[in-house]
């Protein structure tokens, strides 16, 4: 299986939930967060 990471940009741009699109969006990632 190949690695995966989300990579979000630094300097206190992240914010809670920043995921949620990926999760809402894509069935790639609903399926890869099942899996880990």
């Amino acid at each position: 299986m190949k690695k995966i990471a989300f990579l979000f940009p630094g300097q206190g741009s992240q914010s809670v939930g920043m995921g949620k699109d990926f999760l809402a969006n894509s069935e790639d990632t609903r399926v890869m967060l099942e899996l880990a």
